[in-house]
């Protein structure tokens, strides 16, 4: 068997011999590199010292010496104001020397002055520190010419160290000397105790292992044995782990499927509606962007359909947003049957769905989607119990005709589309520019007519209600003005739909209100005495729930009293009111008096209309305008007239013009007449001359 002591004791002690010889001289150069360390970083500390302290003395003597010659750097009052304040800092530290070099190498300062003025450019260390580096030198000199005096026999670290201006730039260089002999004489006596050390600790490591070497002959041989045994036992157990490794990867492919699942659901969830599946905002975006690149270099046409479901809000307001959800996933499902494979559909939010149509040939082919768009709604929408009738306005804006980007071409559509749902539900309207003109000079009016409320460019005028018979005046409605110093005169037919498409026309209608009751009780406590005044509510005012408190303080506010004032709503005003009999309800228990405006007009039940608190009915002018021409229009006021009266409500005929109309009307028991023929609408100034003798 191989003779392990005899080899372990010879290589042993050539081992011991080469370690000890290495080690030693690897200790003293690794105490050496400490001592080097820490006096360099004591020298920068001292020399950010010197840069924090004497900045401002230190940077006036950088810049004065630049081109100067020894001369008159030796007899700068710069040089020895900073002298005494490096002394004083240098006092009680191992620093016994300090150069400053400015940055063309010239040595501006030293506590020798036969060393100032002296060129050190080609210096490596200098060169090193104007490049922003540090550098360090470790020597021994047997005398050195500190600021304190000469020593002898001294052991000095020299560092050179960029002195950086308050501009961030090196101007500068220090030469610091910092005195190293005690740590130098503590490696001398270390090195000597370190080496001895070792050979003695090397000399017993080799009897203690030469003792057990000579053991592990027989161990080795007992050992084998063992790690036959050992090795069987790692094999079962590498077998063993090796099955667990399996099933953890089985389990880590199964969590990282899992995860590309999420991401991948995630992904779609950024590109596609949760509710309907189809492409959302940002998917249409990005395709319609693509699309116009390719058009754009191809040379063919794209279209931009815009939809909007007619009246979704009425059924999301009574069937609730459940029914609505379930709702707009049937309408995405029968859009997507009425579109081309290569077309995108998307839905933009709420009731609004938008279509990218890719190589048009021409607006017959649109047409012919749009209106097929729009049959898609002529079968009613089964939901539960629920059958739902619905129709679609579409806007349609074609590239690159009418839009030569993204915002252009969904702009220009959604413009289209209101233009479409202007003319009436289920119609379709390609973009104009006029559109645009008319969208912009809407957008104008609009806020002129802001404007108009602050400034006081509004006015109330009334016209008169006379009593069939008598011609005595009974009432008056009050109607609202505009005079705008930019357009002029604007009709109350231009404004007031503006109004309500706007929701100008609470504060509008609000104002009216307050106005008006002012007017009537300045003219009471004045002497005139109105009988009644009507005033115009809208639906929007209706739904706002501090609409009663609002009335309420008004009245309070002006003092009219509630008896006079009578409100004026139309059919389609109630039938936007969730509960308006019990709104109407409320608003008679203030004391005031409720009229149906435009009847006959609606689409209400005659049957709902005996249930609510209303006590006239106004006959629409355009029944009025067919007396002596049609005898359908006089047929109907002859109904209304009827209804009215088995009813109990008071009827008032609107645009009364001719006597013959007056006449009519009077025969049928129609008690009030409103009209041009008694009197147009008027100032309040004017009202009140031309009608107070006849109140």
């Amino acid at each position: 068997m191989f003779n392990l002591s005899r080899y372990f004791s010879t290589v042993s002690f050539v081992l011991i011999v080469l370690a000890a010889g290495v080690l030693g001289p690897f200790y003293r150069q690794l105490s050496l590199q400490q001592i080097t360390e820490l006096a360099e970083s004591r020298n920068v500390a001292m020399a950010q010292i010197f840069e924090n302290s004497l900045r401002a003395p230190l940077e006036e003597l950088l810049v004065a010496s630049l081109g100067r010659d020894a001369e008159f750097l030796r007899q700068s009052s710069e040089v020895a104001i900073l002298r005494e304040n490096v002394v004083t800092l240098m006092r009680n530290t191992s620093v016994v020397q300090v150069k400053i070099y400015n940055r063309l190498g010239v040595m501006v300062f030293s506590f020798d002055p036969r060393q100032i003025g002296e060129e050190h450019l080609n210096h490596p260390g200098f060169r090193a520190a104007m490049a922003g580096l540090l550098t360090s030198e470790l020597e021994k000199f047997s005398t050195f010419a500190g600021f304190d005096g000469t020593r002898t026999d001294i052991d000095v670290l020299s560092s050179y160290i960029p002195a950086v201006g308050s501009g961030g730039a090196v101007e500068g260089v220090f030469e610091l000397y910092q005195e190293v002999t005690p740590f130098m004489h503590q490696l001398q006596r270390s090195l000597w105790w370190v080496t001895a050390g070792v050979f003695m600790v090397f000399a017993l490591l080799f009897l203690m292992q030469y003792v057990v070497v000579r053991r592990a002959q027989r161990i080795l041989e007992e050992q084998e044995g063992r790690i036959t045994s050992a090795r069987d036992t790692l094999e079962l157990q590498v077998e063993a782990r090796t099955e667990e490794l399996k099933r953890t990867n089985t389990q880590l492919q199964g969590e990282i499927g899992e995860r590309r699942q999420a991401e991948s659901k995630l992904n779609y969830l950024a590109y596609h509606d949760p509710l309907t599946g189809l492409a959302n905002r940002r998917c249409f975006i990005e395709r319609l962007e693509d699309s116009l690149r390719e058009s754009a270099e191809q040379g063919y046409q794209m279209a931009v359909l815009f939809i909007d479901l007619d009246q979704f809000k009425q059924v999301n307001d009574s069937l609730g947003h459940g029914v609505g959800d379930e709702l707009l996933v049937s309408v995405a499902a029968r859009l997507t049957d009425q579109v081309r494979l290569i077309d995108m559909l998307a839905r933009l939010g709420g009731d609004e769905f938008i279509c990218l149509m890719e190589r048009v040939r021409s607006e017959e082919e649109l047409a012919i989607v749009a209106n097929e768009i729009i049959d898609a709604f002529d079968l009613p929408f089964r939901l539960g119990d629920h059958e739902l009738f619905l129709s679609a306005s579409v806007g349609i804006s074609l590239f690159p005709r009418d839009g030569m980007t993204v915002v252009e071409l969904m702009r220009n559509a959604d413009t289209a589309m209101y233009c479409a749902k202007a003319i009436g539900r289920g119609h379709f309207h390609f973009y104009t520019p006029e559109m645009t003109r008319d969208a912009q000079a809407r957008i104008r009016m609009e806020n002129l007519l802001r404007r108009a409320l602050e400034h006081g460019e509004l006015a109330v005028h009334l016209q008169p209600q006379v009593d069939s018979r008598s011609g005595l005046l009974v009432g008056a409605e009050a109607l609202a003005r505009w005079t705008s110093p930019e357009l002029g005169v604007v009709q109350p037919s231009h404004f007031i739909p503006l109004a309500e498409d706007s929701g100008i026309i609470v504060p509008l209608g609000n104002w009216v209100l307050r106005e008006t009751c002012r007017q009537v009780r300045q003219w009471e406590q004045s002497g005139f005495d109105l009988p009644m005044v009507s005033v115009n509510l809208s639906v929007k005012q209706l739904e706002r729930p501090e609409f009663l408190d609002v009335l309420r303080g008004i009245l309070d506010e002006t003092g009219m009293d509630p008896a006079k004032l009578k409100l004026e709503l139309t059919e389609s005003v109630l039938m936007g009111v969730g509960d308006p009999s019990a709104m109407l309800q409320r608003l008679c228990e203030l004391g005031i008096s409720l009229a149906l405006d435009d009847f006959g007009t609606g689409y209400s039940s005659l049957s709902y209309l005996k249930t609510l608190p209303i006590q006239q009915l106004k006959i629409d002018r355009s029944f009025i305008t067919g007396i002596g021409k049609s005898r359908g229009d006089e047929a109907i006021i002859r109904t209304i007239m009827q209804l009215a009266d088995s009813l109990g409500f008071e009827v008032v005929a609107e645009g009364v013009e001719t006597t013959e109309q007056a006449t009519f009307l009077a025969t049928l028991g129609c008690q009030q007449l409103q009209g041009d023929l008694h009197g147009r609408a008027l100032p309040a100034a004017e009202f009140r001359s031309r009608w107070s003798a006849y109140a």
